[in-house]
């Protein structure tokens, strides 16, 4: 089963940097979600929350190197929000 475990962490792990990447450079929280990213993350929680508790193995480090990747990207987030709002400032100024 942990062949399988691993599979799945993988591939989603896979998504996580162009994720990043596409947050990194837009500078923009448009089309992306937070309440997405934070329900991963606590996916991501109860993942490790279960290998800690009752299967402790090489997978939960799986687990957690994708929680640090989605837990960068809710920082972006948060760094894109406030260039949201002081560019939707600065738009209002100009009107």
């Amino acid at each position: 089963m942990t062949f399988f475990e691993v599979g799945m962490l993988m591939c989603f792990g896979a998504a996580w940097p162009l994720s990043i990447y596409k947050s990194w450079k837009s500078k923009t929280t448009k089309g992306k979600s937070l309440m997405f990213l934070l329900i991963v993350l606590l996916g991501y929680l109860f993942g490790i929350i279960h290998k800690l508790i009752n299967d402790n193995n090489y997978v939960l480090y799986f687990y957690l190197i994708n929680m640090i990747m989605v837990l960068f990207d809710v920082l972006l987030y948060i760094r894109n929000y406030k260039y949201d709002l002081s560019s939707s400032k600065h738009y209002r100024s100009m009107n």
